[in-house]
């Protein structure tokens, strides 16, 4: 007790750094885990479905080519329409990362083992340079 009471900055200290190491990690938690390229490379080599889980105003305005666009609430009811085959991989997709890993839960849900959020959300996706389409 006594080494408590005499080195108690030693413990704020390890306490504090301790803490901000979580903190990337903390921050990253909403975001997805699956990098622009590495989608490119689903798209390309596993035939992954592109599914665009924004609003259709936002969708409009510019999504990834063939990207089906279902809101977050509705993707329970719509999923299984788009994504029959529950084998392949499954992108989701958002602005910048949070609606696609709650979707991502939400397809894990219904079967979707493959289902992967898109680190970062269309934000990287335009930060990597990749093709958008607009409609």
């Amino acid at each position: 007790m006594t080494f408590i009471v005499e080195n108690w900055y030693l413990i704020l200290l390890a306490v504090v750094s301790g803490g901000l190491l979580l903190v990337p990690t903390l921050k990253g938690a909403g975001a997805g885990s699956l990098q622009p390229n590495d989608a490119v490379a689903k798209i390309n080599r596993e035939k992954a479905v592109i599914v665009d889980v924004r609003e259709p105003e936002e969708y409009v305005k510019g999504h990834i080519a063939n990207a089906k666009n279902i809101p977050l609430s509705q993707l329970d009811e719509r999923l299984p329409q788009v994504a029959k085959n529950k084998a392949l991989p499954v992108v989701l997709v958002c602005e910048k990362g949070p609606r696609a890993v709650r979707a991502q839960q939400q397809a894990k849900k219904l079967g979707y083992d493959k289902a992967e959020a898109l680190a970062g959300g269309m934000k990287a996706w335009r930060d990597a340079n990749l093709p958008v389409t607009k409609a």
